[in-house]
């Protein structure tokens, strides 16, 4: 197959899916969840509340207090997880706390996963993904990539967008549970291709909400009305929900997380990493990797996103020679 032919093909795989919450309930199945953190606790209580049979574990056990008020069983492993259910969605940091998770590369790996589906719903290496859907068809299970796209406000009112990919039977034993989380779904083909097209869509969005901070710091800094630029940017075709959500948190300095800047930084040297592996030029995104690991140095690792703007204000002070002890004396309050 030629090059061209492949990547028709490849357009042809995607296929977008309203889904549903009749389609749930009509194959309900006892499902797992393996990760509460920002993203996986609201949308492992979407589920709960949409009366999944639904068993949670987390490595921090007081994260699951909502999700037993809401009818969750809470596990104490991730064994009794595996034990309690036939699908099991695991929304983990990256790939060594899946595999610790998991019991990948023990005897319990095969007991966890042969037989159930698995539904890596995190944000991986593709290459890292190709490799654990091999393990798990090997131990008798079946795997599914669902990444998702979104932050924390879509995953609390179930408006993420998921990508599905993987064999055909097993995407669509999965593809009806993501109701309660997530507003559309889009099947990409086999996998890894859900997390690069999520690596495809996060490089738009981290470069996209990189530009959004950089021009509300450069009108600030002229003295413009910070108000007024963010409702000309909303009256205009740039506006997007996107811009929306950051919009007024810039405006407040309000750096309280939706999107971590560590997780933003992690997933910028996943696509820099498969853009080098396909020896892909993303001289856009190399700069926001810049910025964003200034940010991480900072100390903002745990802020939202928009925290780049802490790196972009120390630049401009380095330039004005205000040095980083006057880090943001531009910003007004």
């Amino acid at each position: 197959m030629t090059e061209s032919n492949s990547r028709h093909e490849a357009k042809k795989a995607a296929v977008k899916v309203t889904v549903t919450w009749t389609e749930t309930a009509a194959t309900a199945k006892d499902v797992g969840f393996l990760g509460l953190g920002v993203m996986g606790r609201p949308m492992a209580l979407n589920l709960a509340r949409a009366g999944t049979a639904l068993t949670v574990w987390n490595r921090t056990a007081a994260r699951c207090a909502p999700l037993r008020s809401a009818g969750a069983r809470v596990a104490e492993s991730p064994g009794e997880v595996f034990e309690r259910s036939e699908v099991v969605f695991v929304m983990l940091a990256d790939g060594e706390a899946m595999d610790a998770t998991l019991g990948r590369g023990t005897a319990d790996f095969a007991a966890y996963v042969g037989g159930r589906t698995i539904v890596h719903m995190g944000t991986t290496a593709p290459g890292y993904s190709r490799a654990l859907e091999a393990d798990v068809r090997s131990a008798g299970g079946s795997y599914v990539e669902a990444p998702v796209s979104g932050s924390r406000v879509p995953a609390e009112k179930g408006e993420l967008v998921a990508m599905l990919a993987g064999e055909e039977e097993a995407v669509g034993r999965v593809r009806p549970l993501l109701a309660p989380m997530c507003r559309e779904a889009f099947v990409c083909g086999p996998a890894p291709n859900a997390l690069l097209m999520k690596l495809s869509v996060n490089l738009f969005l981290i470069t996209q909400v990189t530009g959004l901070t950089e021009a509300f710091h450069f009108a600030d800094q002229h003295g413009l009305d910070r108000e007024q630029f963010l409702e000309v940017l909303d009256a205009g075709p740039m506006a997007s929900g996107v811009s929306r959500m950051k919009s007024p948190k810039l405006l407040a300095r309000d750096f309280d997380v939706q999107a971590a800047a560590l997780d933003v930084l992690k997933n910028n040297e996943l696509i820099a990493e498969a853009a080098r592996g396909s020896e892909l030029a993303s001289p856009l995104l190399d700069a926001c990797h810049a910025l964003f690991a200034e940010t991480v140095t900072l100390g903002h690792a745990a802020g939202d996103m928009i925290s780049v703007l802490h790196a972009i204000e120390a630049r401009t002070a380095g330039i004005r020679g205000e040095g980083p002890g006057l880090l943001g004396v531009g910003a007004r309050a």
